[in-house]
């Protein structure tokens, strides 16, 4: 399966949906899709539902997105640093929702989506808030919660290199959750700095594969 190759950003993003589930890959700004971002900005669509590692920071990228309320709500590990004002500022005005999921949890739900694991039992978060109201199984005496996977209708991700077909890999810790949301979404759409020929990617040093990848805009 080969990719799509788009001139702009705003190509690559134009036919994302009000309401969609829009996984945005990213920790901090490491890794963070910010032209993507920046496209789908443009490009107007609204009452988005954003998967990510944290709530956005400073006042670009994520936190942009956030600013323009095109957001419903956030799902994420850290909706709160010292930069996150803009999400800060929302929330405290119950203009937006969060979904406080931990970190290994939200890999891992997002891993299940790709993978076709209907739910999983994990024992982060027992005792406490975060396991309100969700199913609990104790296996070899100790106590559990079953989790559900998260799948994106797009997911939005930045990686250093592709190839012609659309192949992936990352530049140090930018590879963070981008290549666990290119299993997980039904449209994924990447950012990369270089696209170069097909063959000259060694396969050992490939993350994602192209099958995973449907659109690739060279920034």
């Amino acid at each position: 399966m080969t990719a799509r190759f788009f001139e702009t950003a705003g190509e690559a993003v134009a036919d994302i949906r009000d309401g969609s589930t829009v996984l945005v890959g990213g920790f901090g700004m490491a890794g963070m899709p910010v032209q993507l971002i920046d496209a789908l900005i443009a490009q107007g669509a609204g009452d988005l539902t954003i998967v990510s590692n944290n709530a956005g920071n400073g006042d670009t990228g994520l936190a942009a997105l956030l600013a323009q309320g095109r957001v419903r709500k956030v799902v994420c590990s850290f909706p709160r640093q010292t930069d996150s004002w803009v999400f800060d500022g929302l929330y405290r005005a119950g203009k937006i929702e969060l979904e406080v999921v931990p970190q290994g949890n939200l890999a891992e739900r997002m891993r299940a989506a790709g993978a076709g694991i209907g739910a999983f039992y994990s024992p982060t978060a027992v005792g406490t808030p975060l396991a309100e109201g969700k199913e609990t199984r104790e296996i070899d005496g100790r106590t559990y919660l079953l989790e559900y996977p998260v799948r994106g209708d797009v997911a939005l991700i930045g990686a250093h290199r592709c190839d012609g077909l659309g192949n992936l890999v990352y530049r140090k810790t930018a590879r963070n959750f981008g290549p666990v949301m290119a299993t997980a979404a039904a449209l994924v759409v990447v950012q990369v700095d270089e696209i170069v020929d097909t063959g000259s990617l060694d396969p050992e040093a490939v993350v994602t594969p192209s099958i995973y990848v449907d659109r690739v805009v060279r920034i």
